[in-house]
């Protein structure tokens, strides 16, 4: 048996096809796969934001509703607070208390002071930033829900929506969404590379 074999003139260069796809290289592939990537990094920080940091950090997010924490939480701001010693908190701390005990009403606003009850037990005086006076009744540490760990403005509105279930039902469909775009970017990867590597060939 013999075998044919093609010969190649020396001197000449050795040319591949390329079979690179043009719709993944134009402009408007560039802005679509950026506003994609964006949008799933909004995603992405609302889940951490909302749900896996305070979880992990044993905290719990609130919304601010009203102006008495202007400029520093405005409305709409997203406060996480965590849990830790509220009998030995300093002053300038910002708290979430419930304005009475056993009230699930609650308030963000800013430790200005320091006292005693009459079982020289430790209380809070409190102020909003925007407030021109502290507030009228004192602050028991029991009544505090936590010191303001992080805040993320108007994503409070957001924690708003996202309550009980809902909140359950909109992380699963965001988590299973970031999860199927992966997957087909994942899978559009390897079929490309496979793809340029078996079409393209000298000629």
């Amino acid at each position: 048996m013999t075998e044919r074999h093609d010969d190649i003139a020396p001197g000449t260069a050795t040319r591949w096809t390329s079979t690179a796809d043009p719709s993944r290289t134009g402009p408007w592939w560039w802005f679509s796969t950026i506003v994609t990537w964006l949008l799933v990094f909004a995603v992405s920080a609302l889940i951490l934001a909302l749900v896996v940091v305070p979880l992990l950090g044993s905290a719990q997010p609130y919304t601010v509703l009203t102006e008495s924490m202007r400029p520093t939480y405005p409305p709409g701001t997203l406060v996480v607070v965590r849990d830790g010693d509220m009998n030995r908190l300093p002053v300038g701390e910002a708290v979430t208390y419930q304005i009475r005990s056993d009230d699930p009403a609650v308030v963000t606003h800013r430790i200005v002071a320091t006292g005693m009850d009459s079982d020289g037990g430790r209380t809070y005086i409190t102020q909003g930033d925007n407030n021109p006076q502290p507030d009228a009744e004192t602050v028991e540490p029991a009544q505090i829900r936590g010191t303001v760990w992080y805040s993320i403005p108007y994503l409070g509105y957001v924690n708003n929506w996202l309550t009980g279930d809902t909140r359950v039902l909109v992380v699963i469909a965001m988590a299973g969404a970031l999860g199927l775009y992966a997957a087909f970017q994942l899978v559009g990867a390897v079929v490309d590379k496979r793809r340029t590597s078996t079409g393209s060939a000298p000629r």
